[in-house]
């Protein structure tokens, strides 16, 4: 929590400085250009574009979940287009291994030599498709990846492109062939997003859009013009870093996370790392609606994403067919949001 909020006292973060004002004005044109392209392919699905946004600003990774159609690897594909940086794919499967993630050092008989082979990890972006078709050994093997952003290989630490950002999809757990994730490593994901159907006007816009001039669905959203390069995501990150956040907000965050801790209606409440994501998240959002401060409301405008894949609901809940994001709503109503 300190190395979060101290950000607030740097000089970067001053709304005097001229300094600061310009990259903020840069930062918030290049978000607004990112979200209007995104949301032109992705139509009707502006909410959660914007969170997924939210997610590359604040340097984290991001859980997609939703049934199968609705665009979840699309979203991702889309991005991917808007980024002049690596994009790899994985397609989780029962018989992927972990070493088919992280890559392997073997012996080049040839040379006589040992020769690392990297995994597709190595990358700006990763697409984790279906994640959750994989078992829990090789879902963990994104433990270390997503979180020290790097892969240890014969004791040796191998690190990662930068910026490193994970996009999962998984399909609903109660489906058949899917594995729940380890709580460790739901814990690593900043946010979780959840995909439902779009409505019926923008579902006439979409169909009419991919129908039309186009034989298939990849060719109507194949536009490899990037509008990012990865340095520009990288000086993004650090102008949302700097975003000012009043103790207030961040006390209202923190106290938000210990409600989930002080109820019944929770097995598991969340850790201190949903204090830390809550924040980041906050300031990103407010780059994001182009204000240099972030405000309560930006706090709770995340509360759920940050912390839906983070709590447990009590046996008493999940027997009544309550979800968490119902029992989450309530614990909230009962947190005081400061007035500033």
């Amino acid at each position: 929590m300190n190395d979060d909020t101290s950000n607030q006292h740097q000089p970067a973060a001053e709304p005097n400085s001229g300094n600061a004002n310009s990259a903020f004005t840069r930062a918030q044109q290049v978000v607004a250009g990112l979200k209007q392209r995104v949301n032109r392919e992705l139509i009707g699905q502006e909410a959660v574009v914007d969170q997924v946004i939210i997610a590359l600003l604040s340097n984290g990774h991001v859980l997609l979940e939703g049934v199968p159609g609705l665009g979840k690897t699309l979203l991702v594909r889309v991005l991917a287009n808007c980024f002049d940086g690596d994009f790899k794919r994985i397609q989780f499967t029962p018989d992927l291994m972990p070493a088919d993630i992280t890559g392997h050092v073997l012996f080049d008989m040839k040379d006589s030599n040992f020769r690392l082979r990297k995994g597709p990890v190595f990358t700006n972006l990763l697409l984790s498709d279906e994640i959750n078709r994989a078992p829990a050994k090789t879902q963990a093997a994104l433990l270390e990846v997503m979180q020290e952003r790097q892969v240890t290989l014969e004791g040796k630490a191998q690190q990662l492109p930068t910026p490193f950002m994970v996009l999962a999809t998984q399909n609903p757990i109660e489906q058949e062939g899917t594995y729940p994730l380890p709580e460790a490593q739901l814990d690593r994901f900043l946010i979780k997003v959840l995909i439902d159907y779009p409505s019926e006007e923008d579902e006439v816009k979409l169909s009419r859009l991919v129908t039309t001039g186009f034989v298939d669905d990849h060719a109507a959203f194949n536009n490899p013009d990037p509008i990012l390069q990865p340095e520009q995501i990288l000086q993004l990150q650090n102008v949302v870093a700097n975003i000012t956040v009043d103790d207030q907000v961040i006390d209202y965050a923190v106290r938000l996370v210990r409600a989930t801790r002080n109820t019944t209606a929770l097995r598991q409440g969340a850790g201190t790392r949903a204090c830390i994501s809550l924040i980041r998240c906050a300031r990103a959002m407010a780059l994001l609606k182009g204000t240099p401060y972030a405000v309560p409301d930006d706090v709770k405008a995340m509360a759920l994403p940050v912390l839906r894949h983070r709590v447990a609901l009590s046996a008493e809940l999940e027997i009544d067919g309550l979800s968490a994001d119902q029992a989450l709503e309530k614990i909230f109503s009962g947190v005081d949001a400061p007035r500033l």
